[in-house]
C-alpha cells in the first residue's frame, strides 16, 4: 500500500473517530435522567440542531472565567471557561429577555421552580392562564423547565430569568413570551456550573 493511500486512510479513520466521539458527548449530555425529582427521557438528537447542542468552543472574551454571557441576537447562551474556551448552548428568547442589557448576577436558583402567569399574562388569555394564577408547580409541563436562574442588580430582582421549558422546538427562535430559555439537559447542566453571585453579561441587538 502507498504511503498516500496509507495517509489518506488513517486520516478517513480519524476523521470518523472524531465524529464518533462527539456523537457519545452528545448521547450522554442528552440522555435519560431518571435522578431527578421529575425524571426526564432521554432527548432525541434529530431534534436538536447540532448548531444548538451544548459543546465546548473557542471564545474571545474579555469576561472572566464563571461568567454568563447571553447573546439575544445570535441565540447562544456561553459559559465562560477561561484560555479563550467557552461551553457553548443554543437559546430561545421570549420578549422578557430583550428588557436587560449588560450587567447582572446571578441571585438566587431553583430547582423545577413555581410558574406564575403574570398579570398580562392572565388578561390576554384567562381561559388558559387563569387557573394558575396561584402558581403551577415544578413538573416536565411547568413552563420554566427544570431549574431557573434569577437575575439582579443591586440586590432587586430584574425579572430576566434564564430558565428551563417544556417547548425544545423554541430553541434557536425568538418566541412570544418568556425570558432566556434553554434546553431542561443544558440548563440543568448550566445551573450545576454557577454559584448565587455569579456575574451574567446580556448582549442586546
Amino acid at each position: 500500500m502507498s504511503m498516500t493511500r496509507r495517509g489518506l486512510l488513517l486520516g478517513s479513520f480519524a476523521l470518523l473517530a472524531g465524529c464518533s466521539t462527539t456523537g457519545k458527548n452528545d448521547r450522554a449530555n442528552y440522555s435519560a435522567r431518571p435522578d431527578e425529582t421529575h425524571p426526564m427521557p432521554e432527548m432525541k438528537l434529530a431534534n436538536i440542531k447540532p448548531e444548538l447542542r451544548r459543546t465546548e468552543v473557542e471564545y474571545s472574551t474579555t469576561q472572566a472565567a464563571g461568567t454568563i454571557v447571553v447573546d439575544t441576537p445570535a441565540r447562544r447562551l456561553y459559559f465562560i471557561l477561561g484560555g479563550g474556551r467557552a461551553i457553548r448552548y443554543g437559546i430561545g428568547v421570549g420578549r422578557a429577555g430583550l428588557a436587560l442589557r449588560g450587567n447582572a448576577y446571578v441571585g438566587r436558583k431553583a430547582e423545577w421552580p413555581t410558574w406564575t402567569p403574570t398579570a398580562n399574562m392572565i388578561r390576554r388569555d384567562p381561559d388558559k392562564n387563569l387557573k394558575y394564577a396561584g402558581g403551577l408547580e415544578g413538573g416536565l409541563n411547568n413552563p420554566l423547565g427544570a431549574r431557573a436562574i434569577y437575575l439582579y442588580r443591586g440586590g432587586n430582582d430584574t425579572m430576566f430569568r434564564i430558565h428551563g421549558t417544556n417547548q425544545p422546538n423554541s430553541i434557536g427562535l425568538a418566541v412570544s413570551s418568556g425570558c432566556v430559555r434553554m434546553l431542561n439537559h443544558d440548563v440543568i447542566d448550566l445551573y450545576g456550573r454557577v454559584g448565587v453571585g455569579a456575574k451574567v453579561f446580556v448582549i442586546q441587538a
